[in-house]
């Protein structure tokens, strides 16, 4: 699947959550993870989409450290089967 329609239904399924799945741009700062979850209650993390089977590139996997470092819930996300369990976590804070 396209990463595109995987973003696509990660939106939707936050949006369902009653949160917002913002489109995080960070210039000057290349490597930052493609969204922004923020879910009722404060919850908070940043989601990386790929195309599926696809990985992160090595700058990314050093920002998802640098960010985990930081206390934030990183996910990378390759298949839409991940969503639902990804937000349960995200909500239940068990990253």
């Amino acid at each position: 699947m396209r990463e595109k329609h995987i973003e696509q239904k990660l939106v939707w399924a936050v949006k369902k959550a009653g949160g917002l799945a913002v489109k995080f741009v960070s210039p000057g700062f290349d490597g930052m993870p493609d969204r922004l979850i923020l879910l009722p209650g404060g919850k908070i993390a940043f989601v990386e989409v790929k195309a599926h089977g696809m990985n992160p590139r090595p700058l990314q996997i050093r920002r998802h450290g640098m960010l985990r470092q930081l206390g934030f819930l990183v996910y990378v996300l390759d298949d839409p089967e991940q969503i639902q369990p990804m937000l349960s976590k995200i909500v239940g804070g068990d990253g």
